[in-house]
C-alpha cells in the first residue's frame, strides 16, 4: 500500500499505524470475497461503490492488539463511539453486549488448554485472551488480544461459505461466536479428564493424597467460569432485546451457540462442586491419615513405656528393694518387659492401631 513507502505524517501516519495493526481486512459482496486487501478507509469507499450497484457488501476488518491511536484511526473511518475505542484497547473485560446506536460490540472471552506433565509444575493450565466483535450495518470489526485467539480458520471457513456470508456483517458474529464456545466445549472435555484422573488418586485405597494439585484444577476452572458463564447474559439480550437488529436466521444460529455455551456453564458448574467436594475428601482422608499415625505413635509410646517404668525403677540406688539381691532378678525384668510389651502389641494389633 502505498501508505507504507515513505515516512508518512498527519493522518497518513493514522492509516500507516492501523496497517500494523491490522491481520486482515477484506470486502464481501453478496457474501462473496472480493479480490485483494484493502486498508479500513478503502474498504469502506469500495462497499458503498458496491452498494451504489444494488448489491449487499460488508467490510471485514481484523485487528491484532491495537494501541490507542491505531484504534482512533479505525473509529474515525467508521463512526464508532469513542467508549468502543477504550474497551477494544484495553483487555481484560468481562464478555457482555453494549449497544451504540446502530453498532453492536459483543465481548468474548477465549480460553486455551495449555498441556502440562504435572499439575504442579504447571504455572498455568487454562489460559485467557479476548475477542471484541464491532457490528454495524456495513462492517464488522474483530479485536483479537492473546496469541492463541487466532481466526484465521474462521474467515477462511467463512469465505469458503457465500450462502451464510450473504446473511451480512452479523453472520461474522456468529461465525467468531460459534468458533469461541467450540474452543470451550474442547477445553471442558480435556479439563474433565484431569478432574477424573485427580479423583480417581483421591479415591484410591492406599494412595497418598496430595491437596494441592486440587486446589490447582480448582482455581483453572473457576477463571474458566469467568470466561464462559457471563456470556449467558449478551446471547439472551441477542434474542430479546435486539430482534429488530439481527435477523431471524442470524438469530437461530446464534440460539444454536447459545445452548452449547449454556451446555459448558452448567458443566463448569458441576466440575466446581466436584473439586470443592475433593477438597473436602481429600481434607477428611488427610485427617484419617493423620490420626492413624497418632494411634500408631501413641501404641508405640506405650510400648516404649513399660521397659522404661521398670529400668527406671530398678535403677534407682536403694538397698531395701524386692528381688534386688535375687539372683534371676535382672532376667526376671527383662522377661516382665518382653510379656508386657508383647502383650500391648497384640492388643494394638487387634484394635487397628498396629
Amino acid at each position: 500500500m502505498a501508505a507504507s513507502r515513505e515516512q508518512p505524517s498527519g493522518p497518513a501516519l493514522g492509516r500507516a499505524s492501523v496497517v500494523s495493526a491490522m491481520v486482515d481486512c477484506g470486502v464481501y459482496a453478496d457474501g462473496v470475497r472480493l479480490p485483494g486487501t484493502y486498508a479500513p478507509a478503502e474498504a469502506l469507499t469500495e462497499v458503498r461503490e458496491v452498494e451504489a450497484t444494488g448489491r449487499n457488501a460488508f467490510v471485514w476488518i481484523g485487528l491484532h492488539q491495537p494501541d490507542n491511536s491505531q484504534m482512533q484511526a479505525v473509529a474515525d473511518t467508521f463512526g464508532l463511539h469513542e467508549l468502543v475505542v477504550e474497551d477494544a484497547v484495553h483487555a481484560h473485560q468481562r464478555p457482555k453486549l453494549e449497544l451504540y446506536d446502530d453498532t453492536l460490540f459483543l465481548v468474548l472471552k477465549t480460553v486455551n488448554y495449555v498441556p502440562f506433565d504435572s499439575v504442579l509444575r504447571a504455572r498455568e493450565i487454562v489460559e485467557t485472551g479476548e475477542i471484541m466483535v464491532i457490528v454495524g450495518k456495513n462492517f464488522v470489526i474483530t479485536v483479537r488480544h492473546g496469541e492463541h485467539s487466532g481466526l484465521a480458520d474462521v474467515r477462511k471457513r467463512l469465505d469458503a461459505d457465500p450462502e451464510h456470508m450473504r446473511l451480512g456483517p452479523y453472520a461474522v458474529m456468529h461465525g467468531v461466536a460459534d468458533y469461541v464456545v467450540d474452543r470451550y466445549v474442547e477445553v471442558t472435555n480435556l479439563m474433565e479428564a484431569d478432574i477424573d484422573a485427580v479423583e480417581e488418586v483421591a479415591f484410591s485405597p492406599g494412595a497418598r493424597i496430595d491437596v494441592e494439585p486440587i486446589y490447582q484444577l480448582k482455581r483453572e476452572i473457576v477463571e474458566l467460569r469467568r470466561a464462559v458463564a457471563p456470556l449467558s447474559g449478551p446471547f439472551q439480550r441477542i434474542q430479546t432485546e435486539h430482534r429488530d437488529l439481527i435477523g431471524k436466521e442470524i438469530r437461530r444460529y446464534l440460539r444454536d451457540v447459545a445452548d452449547h455455551q449454556t451446555h459448558v456453564a452448567e458443566q463448569i458448574a458441576s466440575y466446581d462442586e466436584m473439586l470443592s467436594s475433593l477438597v473436602q475428601a481429600a481434607l477428611a482422608r488427610v485427617g484419617m491419615q493423620q490420626n492413624t499415625d497418632m494411634r500408631k505413635i501413641s501404641a508405640w509410646a506405650a510400648m516404649l513405656a513399660v521397659p522404661t517404668l521398670i529400668a527406671g525403677i530398678y535403677g534407682m540406688n536403694f538397698d531395701h528393694m524386692p528381688v534386688l539381691h535375687w539372683a534371676w532378678g535382672y532376667p526376671m525384668a527383662l522377661i516382665v518387659m518382653l510379656f508386657v510389651c508383647g502383650a500391648l502389641y497384640r492388643t494394638f494389633r487387634r484394635n487397628g492401631w498396629l
